[in-house]
């Protein structure tokens, strides 16, 4: 058994589908142009090992294989349909395979919900008849589906070779440009493609899943528009790069998780940073650029994690060892700091002009030896400060570049890297401006699995993708779900009544929701009355106050003046009260103004922001980053899907680029990162515990060197949400 298939929950039923044992082609042809006669080809030329049963009233024979007029009329036992006819024939056609007990069809037609009501009305009708009768879909609107080690090319694809990449693309252009670059690269295999097209049925999650247990994917790729269960993918995601690496490419937005403006949070929300933070969460290696996607996947196939990110390089050129280290530094990865012992042992070897800090630039002394670059791999690799080892330079090349005669030495450092590789468990990463003409040298790298690179940017991609895995993989196996907390009765009436009269919480109760789970807010109090301002201004003395309306209808209380800060005193505190109704009133007449809330004013410190969203495609999602007014101005943020890990939440601080800010600048203190990720935490647990909230905002928080002051608190109530058992319970 695959190691994955314990890991899983279960099986994938993609098995049977993705490699069946006799495939029915409706819709065959003879005619080049059709893709009936090209899934024909695909499978005769490539010498599909299973039954292949052509379906087509018209025709006995196609290339060479007896047609059948109907698919009930096929004698054998297909697995899978391949339905080439148009969109309208569809839902008939899979009734018909169901009563044929084919519980898998690829749809290629267009036509469906694609194109507007009428057809997904369509696609509505084909789903019913494939729940009807047990047939699983994948499409419509497909590019198609390959299995290489099984010798299914129903793309009928040249000069695609089997290996250990799998793709699943939304787009057939895409696995199109993956196949031809595999064919310049000459090395690069794949093992299952899957065009998903409009997931009526089958979708990416499933698809992960069957290429998770699939012995023959060892990296899984996609190219993703956008997810129809976005939650669900995360679940399956943690799951299969806990056993081997998933590798997307995202293009755009997620246009279904656009959310209306009615928070900060929910501003942001939906946009394509978020969609990296939460692939990034499960463990998944994003890459920014399509033509990362091959590369990227190859390295991890072959290599699949580093330790950590402490990278060594290794060149015969300054130049490109000072472009390597600008890249590496650009994407967050560390020069290894040698030890004094592997500089000593380079210095041994090299000429006396050579430099052995990192990077390592052996300056002229493999210009009569090449195979030098091999022991001086050997050496670094040995560090216990170095990750990763990164060959950058003209290796291969020596020969073509001085003397044919140091062939010779290539080769020989070439079977020293490979035994090198095959020695350490650490990764070698190899850059040579050689690598377009492929000489002996690297081909021998290439062919002994050393992923080889004619771009230092794309082989610092892959370095980076590899630190990175490492790392996730390390926590992964420390990482212990947090605990969850109850729903309290009171606060779960609060939700209730709220929902009943069609409002949001007000901030007081926003906050006593806070309050109640453990989190830090500041002793504040409701004024409704004069008597009540008169009782609040002796509480507070002397000490500067906030004041700010309550009121359901007003949102946004600075656009309406209905904050006033820095208030003192019982004739200010009436002053400023005033103030405040008579500009809610101005602002809207007809809003219903409960009272004003009195809090004293934060202690200085750094502003930030928390919040939440409840996403229609990944579900409860938290946001972290610097707050106040600039939020959505400078977007600098970070997202996690909740529930989060105590390292999820450590992580967040630790992403946004503000936060050298937090570590103190200008002779401020650092602030308490500590009482920040446990903030993180109780928010976590807290979204967990009452579906109703669906959206939050704590902005600012006001953080400083021995904790944090909520100063604004706004919780959006979903008027639609059934409570939980637990809820009920309470």
């Amino acid at each position: 058994m695959n190691p994955i298939e314990g890991h899983l929950a279960t099986r994938s039923p993609l098995h049977d589908i993705l490699a069946p044992t006799g495939i029915a082609v409706v819709g065959a042809s003879s005619d080049p142009t059709k893709r009936g006669y090209k899934a024909m080809v695909g499978l005769v030329k490539d010498g599909y090992r299973g039954d292949i049963y052509p379906v087509n009233p018209k025709a006995d024979m196609i290339l060479g294989v007896k047609a059948w007029p109907s698919v009930t009329a096929i004698p054998g036992n297909p697995q899978l349909a391949l339905i080439c006819t148009p969109a309208a024939t569809v839902p008939a056609l899979i009734a018909e395979c169901g009563r044929r007990g084919i519980n898998g069809a690829i749809i290629l037609a267009s036509g469906f919900a694609e194109v507007g009501e009428d057809g997904a009305a369509l696609e509505r009708e084909m789903m019913e008849k494939a729940v009807a009768h047990g047939v699983r879909i994948i499409g419509p609107n497909t590019s198609g589906v390959f299995n290489l080690h099984h010798r299914i090319n129903l793309l009928a694809l040249d000069n695609v070779k089997p290996g250990g990449v799998g793709i699943i693309s939304q787009s057939g252009n895409m696995l199109l440009s993956l196949a031809l670059e595999a064919q310049h690269n000459g090395q690069v295999g794949f093992s299952t493609y899957v065009g998903p097209g409009n997931q009526s049925d089958i979708g990416f999650n499933d698809y992960l899943r069957y290429l998770g247990e699939d012995e023959n994917t060892r990296v899984a790729a996609l190219y993703v528009e956008g997810f129809r269960n976005g939650r669900k993918f995360l679940e399956v995601a943690r799951e299969v790069t806990a056993m081997k690496p998933v590798v997307v490419y995202k293009s755009g937005s997620t246009e279904q998780g656009q959310k209306a403006a009615s928070s900060h949070t929910g501003a942001l929300a939906g946009s394509y940073a978020m969609t990296v933070d939460l692939l990034k969460q499960s463990g998944v290696s994003v890459v920014q650029h399509s033509d990362e996607i091959l590369p990227v996947a190859e390295g991890l196939g072959l290599l699949q994690k580093a330790r950590g990110k402490r990278v060594a390089v290794i060149s015969d050129g300054g130049g490109q060892a000072t472009i390597a280290s600008d890249r590496l530094a650009e994407a967050g990865l560390e020069l290894a700091e040698l030890s004094d012992t592997t500089r000593q042992r380079l210095r041994d070897i090299l000429i006396p002009q050579a430099s052995t800090v990192n990077p390592v630039d052996v300056a002229g002394s493999t210009d009569a030896n090449p195979s030098l670059l091999a022991t001086c791999m050997e050496i670094v690799a040995a560090d216990d400060n170095v990750d990763s080892v990164f060959l950058v330079g003209m290796f291969g090349g020596y020969s073509i570049r001085f003397a044919e005669s140091l062939l010779g030495d290539e080769m020989r450092g070439a079977e020293a890297m490979v035994d090198l590789s095959r020695a350490t468990t650490k990764p070698l990463v190899v850059y040579s401006l050689y690598t377009p003409i492929k000489p002996p040298a690297l081909r021998r790298l290439h062919e002994a699995g050393l992923p080889i690179y004619a771009s230092i940017e794309h082989a610092v991609r892959v370095l980076s993708a590899l630190g990175e895995r490492g790392q996730y993989l390390a926590q992964a196996e420390r990482q212990s779900r947090e605990r969850s907390v109850e729903p309290l009765p009171e606060l779960t009436a609060m939700f209730q009544q709220a929902q009943a009269q069609g409002r949001d919480l007000f901030e007081y109760e926003a906050k006593q929701l806070l309050r109640d789970h453990g989190i830090e807010v500041p002793l504040e109090l409701v004024v409704r009355s004069e008597a009540e301002l008169a009782e609040a201004a002796k509480q507070f003395g002397d000490t500067p106050l906030a004041m700010k309306v309550v009121s359901k209808d007003i949102l946004h209380k600075s656009d309406a003046g209905g904050v006033r800060l820095n208030v003192s005193g019982e004739a200010a505190l009436c002053e400023a009260r005033e103030a405040i109704l008579a500009s809610c009133r101005a602002y809207d007449a007809t809003a219903e103004i409960e009272g004003v809330l009195v809090a004293p004013m934060a202690r200085k410190g750094v502003e930030v922001i928390l919040g939440v969203i409840r996403d229609p495609i990944f579900g409860p999602v938290l946001m972290f980053g610097l707050g106040g007014i600039f939020v959505e101005i400078l977007e600098d943020v970070a997202f996690r899907a909740i529930p989060l890990s105590r390292h999820d939440a450590e992580a967040m601080v630790e992403q946004i680029k503000a936060k050298k800010i937090l570590g103190g600048v200008r002779g401020e203190q650092a602030v308490d990162k500590a009482a920040l990720v446990d903030l993180l935490l109780k928010v976590s647990r807290i979204v967990e515990a009452y579906p109703a909230l669906s959206e939050l905002d704590l902005n600012p928080v006001i953080v400083n060197a021995d904790g944090y002051a909520v100063v604004d608190a706004r919780v959006i109530v979903d008027r639609t949400a059934e409570p939980t058992d637990k809820e009920a319970d309470a």
